[in-house]
């Protein structure tokens, strides 16, 4: 579609007319784009009101539509300006080229309106929120993916516009020989990470939020980018992992499938302590402890040395952080528990003196006065 000129001047006269009336038409072709633009935006959020999906796309893309809109009018009346317009080749190459930066910045912000929808409607701040974190990395990892292909597509329409850029194309595919093999060796990391975002995606080994033990250190996904996972490490530090790391190598995922989780408290003691008073107060305070989900309560006598016995306390949370200040509080509170009511319990080092070999180092006590040899 082309807007046709000609009746607004004649071939005999000169370029400096036919390039103001190709200004004063482009700008009226402004205009009308932009009321057209409004109008249409009006429109299609009065039809699709109570639709979250459109309606976060009209917000969204608002400015990068109305750019397209605009450009698109320019193009048109550029095609149907004449020959001898001051500046019409370079004006049309850089309109064609503002045209598909603004197509490829209204395709992003269509994957960005789309995913920031899902995340709306799938609120991970719950407690239950397994569904949506998963839906959550899916959606980001799958975004960042996307904006990574349209962003190569408008530079490739981009290069392939403008006749220097064909040219410069043309002169690489025919050194694509060494060229290829280079650029394949740089390209293999990026490409690598690209694709272990796509599998982490569909496969889900990680989550946004789940928590994890990488290289030694617990921490929590805080993001996924296209390229690598932030995780953040419970004393606030942050871990930059390359996405392909967690394809290639086995790591600790403590909220694949659900986020509760045991904890152990163990417990030296002597073999003199009665364990079933131990077990009843350990059962007692569990109940006084709102971090206990009321699964498991169980203590067992786990180990046995030559000085004393091992009991482990067993619990459990809803979640690893909960599970971790549980087990503080029931340590705590046990350990006070023993040295108010059984101090003899607590771990004690025994020795045995014989008098058989060292008869002239003992004493003798008498009345309870130390230090008096028997008469």
């Amino acid at each position: 579609m082309n807007l046709d000129l000609d009746f607004l001047y004649n071939m005999n006269e000169g370029p400096l007319r036919s390039g103001l009336i190709v200004l004063g038409v482009a700008l009226v072709a402004v205009v009308v784009g932009i009321v057209l633009h409004r109008m249409g935006i009006a429109l299609v959020r009065r039809l699709a009101r109570g639709r979250p999906f459109t309606t976060t796309a009209t917000t969204v893309t608002f400015n990068a539509s109305r750019t397209c809109v605009i450009l698109f009018m320019l193009r048109l009346v550029l095609a149907g300006a004449p020959d001898n317009t001051p500046g019409l080749t370079r004006i049309s190459y850089l309109t064609s080229v503002a045209f598909i930066l603004a197509l490829t910045w209204f395709l992003m912000r269509c994957v960005k309106s789309v995913s920031t929808t899902v995340v709306n409607l799938n609120p991970y701040d719950v407690a239950d929120n397994l569904k949506a974190r998963r839906i959550l990395t899916q959606t980001r990892v799958l975004s960042r993916s996307a904006y990574f292909i349209i962003a190569l597509l408008g530079l490739a329409f981009v290069l392939l516009t403008l006749p220097g850029a064909r040219q410069f194309g043309a002169s690489l595919l025919a050194s694509a020989g060494v060229a290829g093999i280079v650029a394949g060796i740089a390209a293999k990391p990026v490409l690598g990470n690209f694709f272990a975002g796509l599998q982490i995606a569909f496969s889900q080994p990680i989550r946004i939020d789940d928590v994890l033990i990488v290289k030694g250190e617990w921490g929590r996904v805080e993001e996924i980018t296209g390229t690598f996972v932030v995780v953040r490490i419970w004393d606030e530090r942050r871990m930059i992992v390359p996405l392909q790391w967690f394809i290639e190598n086995p790591f600790e995922n403590w909220t694949h499938t659900s986020s509760t989780i045991l904890g152990t408290v163990f417990l030296w003691l002597d073999f003199a302590v009665p364990t079933n008073a131990i077990r009843a107060e350990f059962e007692r305070v569990c109940q006084t402890l709102p971090l206990w989900d009321k699964r498991v309560c169980v203590m067992h006598v786990t180990d046995t040395s030559e000085r004393n016995m091992q009991i482990r306390l067993l619990v459990s949370a809803r979640d690893s952080g909960s599970a971790f200040d549980l087990r503080c509080q029931i340590r705590e509170h046990m350990i006070g528990f023993i040295a108010s009511n059984y101090p003899e319990a607590l771990p004690r080092l025994r020795a045995e003196v014989s008098s058989r070999n060292q008869p002239e180092a003992l004493d003798t006590i008498i009345d309870g006065a130390p230090g008096e040899k028997t008469g």
